[in-house]
């Protein structure tokens, strides 16, 4: 049976981008819901949470699925409020599917990106990731684009927020003075997921790992990879192992990664409070010890 759906809301959103009527939403979180359409099509229906965010989810999307590499959901069509793409159906993590997702990024990364800082094509230089906004502005040297645009915008965020104290910042800004000595290596930019935690890959039913909610711009693919380590991801080391097979890092990544996990410290840091301060702290001093 068809249901009729308010005009403003997530089916009816689902209904203009696939052409399919729906027969049922369920809601997942406040912003995402599940439509099941005709035929029994289920899709993804996500409602944007800033200006322009939506435009930059589509655009990453658009430019992960050009890669050719990783598995990311199909993209039905977008506006200024909602996203809809086919729902994956979930699986278990599974150690294969994890090597594979290793080589799959190494793919992924290798495919490119014009400049560190450089948004995906037809997307937005104001983006998101999560519920903070991000600079995509292009650069040609890491070490100043990292330290301009991905720490120090959100270390002054928290210390005008009280959430970190002047003198604690001292420390995260020492590490941008002396990034250009901290042995990351000179890489062509890679085409980075740029939320790369674990709640944004999704085993999938098919025996593969997908990456969802992108805020994918031009990087180090070093940061992508320290992402995966702050929250854990089941099967890490042959997610890793996978990786290292298809495109092996250069010596010392390990001891890197308290580095890279500066950018997405901080912004939980600006978003979520003092807790993860500490954390900030402890990876802006494991870098300095490089």
């Amino acid at each position: 049976m068809r249901i009729s759906f308010d005009g403003a809301g997530p089916a009816a959103a689902a209904v203009r981008f696939t052409g399919l009527p729906a027969r049922s939403e369920r809601p997942l979180s406040a912003a995402v819901t599940e439509v099941t359409l005709d035929g029994g099509r289920v899709v993804t229906v996500k409602r944007g949470d800033g200006r322009h965010a939506v435009r930059a989810e589509a655009a990453g999307l658009r430019w992960l699925a050009d890669a050719g590499a990783v598995p990311v959901p199909a993209l039905h069509g977008h506006d200024e409020q909602w996203l809809v793409t086919d729902r994956v159906p979930e699986g278990r993590p599974d150690p294969r599917a994890a090597v594979a997702l290793g080589r799959a990024l190494a793919a992924l990364h290798a495919a490119g990106a014009p400049a560190y800082g450089a948004p995906p094509p037809g997307g937005p230089a104001d983006a998101w990731i999560g519920l903070a906004p991000m600079r995509n502005t292009p650069h040609d040297d890491w070490p100043c684009w990292y330290a301009e645009q991905r720490v120090l915008p959100y270390l002054r965020s928290a210390v005008d927020a009280g959430t970190l104290r002047a003198s604690e910042a001292a420390v995260v800004e020492r590490v941008c003075e002396r990034l250009p000595e901290l042995g990351v290596p000179v890489e062509p930019p890679a085409r980075l997921h740029g939320d790369l935690w674990n709640g944004n890959v999704l085993w999938g039913a098919d025996g593969r790992a997908w990456l969802i909610d992108p805020a994918a711009h031009g990087g180090h693919r070093e940061t992508d990879l320290a992402m995966l380590h702050l929250f854990g991801c089941p099967h890490l080391d042959h997610v890793l192992d996978g990786y290292q097979q298809a495109a092996p890092l250069a010596p010392g990544w390990r001891e890197r990664i308290g580095l890279h996990q500066l950018f997405p410290l901080l912004v939980h840091t600006v978003l979520f409070g003092r807790g993860y301060a500490e954390q900030t702290l402890a990876a802006a001093r494991s870098a300095l010890a490089l």
